[in-house]
């Protein structure tokens, strides 16, 4: 398991309100290199919300956020140049349908990273081999199944060579059958010593990839801890009313 002395995330009382609806009421919490964190939570907890805070996708009412040592919360922050540093799967693909998987792949590395073609192609062929899909580059996302295009969107933030990589829900979108191609690329990532922080209700996957757990209830951490302990024998009632209820589902 990761230790959390070098936290290449590090976020501090972090705050958010819709209006008068506060979502996330002062959390902490830290991710180190090569850790999986997985954030568990009823409906409504505000993980997804946490999730997007890390790369300001939402703005945090207040707090602090520093990724690989960068207070992307600081006024004047590059928040483009962080977000390549921050690679984010979402539980819809977002693919662009008149792209195939390389094009798709290619895009911001062109685009963003200023790469000739050829250099953009190799990358984003490497990339694609990685989640198992080199030989669906010229396949458009209407020929892919649910399983592949989630893949091709976690090629599409890997080949940016991210620091962290965030999940929010990225299976749950998915037939039940494809969820598994997909949770296997996330713990190859894991065994290669992606940073990763993952929101879904897989609790098994949890249970065995995880180095932590983090529940989440009413915008606040309720408790943390290695998985056989959050799942197994918890210190908090509320956790122990959750995993007890998501089990016997």
């Amino acid at each position: 398991m990761a230790t959390t002395d070098h936290a290449i995330l590090d976020a501090r009382a972090i705050r958010k309100s819709f209006g008068s609806l506060e979502v996330l009421r002062g959390v902490d919490l830290n991710v180190a290199e090569q850790e999986l964190v997985f954030i568990i939570g009823p409906s409504g907890s505000g993980k997804s919300t946490l999730l997007r805070c890390f790369n300001r996708l939402e703005q945090p009412t207040s707090g602090t956020i520093v990724v690989d040592g960068i207070d992307i919360l600081a006024p004047g922050v590059d928040i483009n140049a962080m977000r390549r540093r921050i690679g984010m799967v979402f539980q819809s693909f977002n693919l662009y349908p008149h792209l195939n998987a390389l094009g798709n792949v290619t895009l911001a590395l062109r685009k963003v990273l200023g790469k000739p073609r050829d250099e953009a192609d190799e990358i984003a062929m490497a990339a694609l081999a990685r989640v198992g899909l080199a030989e669906k580059a010229k396949s458009y996302p209407n020929e892919l199944s649910g399983g592949q295009q989630q893949r091709v969107a976690i090629a599409r933030a890997l080949a940016l060579e991210p620091k962290v990589m965030l999940f929010d829900e990225p299976t749950s979108a998915l037939d039940p059958e494809l969820v598994g191609s997909v949770l296997k690329v996330m713990r190859d990532m894991r065994e290669s010593g992606m940073t990763m922080v993952v929101v879904s209700h897989e609790m098994q996957f949890a249970r065995t990839a995880a180095d932590r757990v983090v529940f989440l209830d009413k915008g606040e951490i309720v408790e943390a801890g290695a998985p056989e302990r959050i799942f197994g024998s918890p210190a908090q009632t509320r956790t122990r009313e959750f995993v007890t209820r998501i089990e016997h589902r």
